[in-house]
């Protein structure tokens, strides 16, 4: 997930226009979309949020489909429509999705988003891991990224990585 530095993951009326930081970190790294291609070729399947769908598919008319051909699960109780063969469209329980579907068939399971669906997993002891890149910036106001979690939950710091953009990007293990 990315986020501002106050912990919003987009403004109130969804843009993430903000994405795009004119700031320099001398001591960073440098960010290689060869990187970000070798990371993604570790997920084997996505599963993603009503809104989240909706808001991909709309860039996907202009960038085209950001997951390509890997499988994605998106959970809703819209009657949405799969813009892709590899899009299947899933309302029900999440616990039954992963333990009886997804982790049968698969390693790297990534829930890009949203907040809710995060919240949820976070909660129904399905994550294993937390994967935050914060940009530098304070929006103020927005969609939260940890919005009403209930309970407290440890983490483990596994690593963090500092860019030369000003993001910094923190990786956690969700202890059980």
């Amino acid at each position: 997930m990315v986020s501002s530095l106050d912990g919003f993951i987009a403004k109130k009326d969804n843009s993430i226009s903000w994405f795009e930081t004119a700031d320099h970190y001398e001591k960073g790294v440098e960010y290689t979309e060869q990187e970000t291609k070798e990371f993604l070729k570790t997920i084997d399947c996505y599963v993603m949020g009503a809104r989240t769908y909706e808001h991909a598919a709309q860039l996907s008319t202009t960038y085209g489909w950001a997951y390509g051909d890997v499988p994605t699960i998106v959970t809703s109780h819209k009657n949405l429509q799969p813009i892709r063969p590899s899009i299947e469209i899933f309302s029900g329980d999440l616990t039954r999705l992963i333990k009886e579907k997804l982790e049968l068939n698969f390693k790297n399971i990534w829930v890009v988003g949203g907040a809710s669906l995060v919240k949820d997993f976070i909660q129904l002891g399905l994550a294993h891991e937390i994967r935050l890149s914060i940009l530098p910036i304070i929006l103020g106001d927005g969609i939260p990224f940890f919005d009403h979690i209930e309970g407290e939950q440890a983490l483990h710091l596994e690593g963090v990585t500092a860019y030369k953009s000003g993001m910094v990007e923190l990786r956690y293990e969700i202890k059980k």
